[in-house]
């Protein structure tokens, strides 16, 4: 038994290490996550409208909380509490993902991020496999041993509190150390578009107009109009095809019309500022974008505002701000997804992502048109 509880024991506190890393990795992204749970939810069980408000810490807290509670179990420390509090999320986290799965309500749970997609059967089936793991460590306790004296162990763990609490928050202020988002730098926008299609067979079913009999072929007979009768066709899935990994992305303008070529296939350089709800968008920086925008415009070079506000939301945006650049429409879930900051700036070259940079590191014109080259480039027509 105490190997079996050694065994279930690093693998239990590796993965709640790992799972708490990946969500704190990707902070902002995360509390979106939750924000859909509580949505969701909360149509059914209504206090769960009070987390709305609060999801930012509350993923914080969460993603602090997996990580402290991973490293306890390893180092053997507060056993008793340790495994309590581990029984508690799990068994809190089961009921989420066996319930957004068996309704079908979130589509992803937000487990692993976007390191590892998840269905909500799978993620509800991973939820099921800690539960045992957890309830083997109950059973096996009295094998798990500290691995370090109490001064060292308390030492050790305001260190890994600390650490797992400076990480979310430095990703939530800046942007995620490891992206592996579809818009990650170096990713080409037009190429994750594209998708493998399901390869398909179809089945044909005939009637000899003779016989009555009918059969179902998978090709036409010679001349088979003169020996049958066509009755009914079906297709199946041989092979399933792999869905593209951005979806939903077209740009247009308030009043009208489609420029997702005109910016994703530019190919000179271009800057994509992300505002996916005005209403949200720090301002106080706009003085420093206003002043970026005015010296791409000096050298021609495209300085456009992504968001999924409406056209009377962006007026009165432009006033407050001073703003001057195009502003576009995108769908407001592709620009959460694009970059983690409201706004956010974005390098394009050819539909390839370049750079990024989080508003409280919003970069310098000149500084950037140094580190990549940019030259006065020539007005598009």
């Amino acid at each position: 038994m105490k190997i079996i509880t050694t065994i279930f024991r690093i693998f239990t506190g590796c993965l709640f290490i790992f799972s708490g890393f990946i969500k704190a990795n990707d902070t902002l992204g995360f509390s979106y996550k939750l924000v859909e749970y509580f949505e969701i939810f909360s149509k059914s069980f209504h206090f769960f409208e009070y987390f709305i408000g609060i999801t930012t810490p509350l993923a914080i807290f969460i993603c602090v909380f997996e990580i402290a509670l991973g490293f306890t179990l390893l180092m053997g420390a507060r056993v008793k509490l340790t495994l309590w509090l581990l029984l508690l999320m799990i068994v809190f986290f089961t009921f989420l993902t066996f319930y957004s799965a068996y309704f079908d309500k979130v589509r992803e749970c937000g487990c692993f991020g976007d390191f590892w997609h998840l269905t909500p059967w799978q993620s509800f089936s991973k939820d099921l496999i800690l539960l045992v793991c957890i309830i083997i460590l109950f059973i096996g306790k009295k094998h798990i041993n500290a691995l370090f004296g109490k001064r060292m162990e308390n030492i050790l763990l305001i260190f890994f509190i600390g650490i797992s609490t400076a990480f979310p928050l430095y990703t939530y202020n800046y942007l995620p150390v490891f992206d592996f988002r579809a818009y990650a730098i170096g990713k080409n926008i037009p190429e994750q578009m594209k998708g493998v299609p399901d390869e398909m067979k179809f089945y044909y079913l005939l009637k000899n107009k003779t016989t009555g009999e009918t059969k179902e072929v998978d090709s036409w007979p010679p001349d088979w109009d003169k020996t049958y009768d066509y009755v009914s066709s079906r297709q199946e899935v041989t092979k399933k095809g792999i869905d593209p990994k951005v979806k939903d992305f077209t740009i247009t303008k308030p009043e009208g019309g489609d420029y997702t070529q005109d910016i994703i296939e530019n190919p000179d350089y271009n800057f994509l500022l992300i505002c996916y709800d005005l209403d949200k968008t720090n301002k106080d920086i706009f003085g420093k974008v206003n002043d970026f925008a005015s010296l791409c415009k000096q050298d021609n070079v495209t300085f456009a505002l992504l968001t999924s506000s409406g056209k009377e939301t962006i007026d009165k945006f432009k006033k407050e701000t001073g703003a001057t650049m195009d502003v576009y429409n995108l769908d407001g879930t592709v620009l959460k997804t694009m970059i983690r900051s409201n706004p956010g700036l974005m390098l394009l070259k050819a539909g390839t992502v370049q750079d990024m940079w989080h508003y409280h590191r919003f970069p310098s014109y000149n500084d950037v048109k140094q580190k990549y080259k940019i030259e006065k480039q020539t007005p598009r027509e």
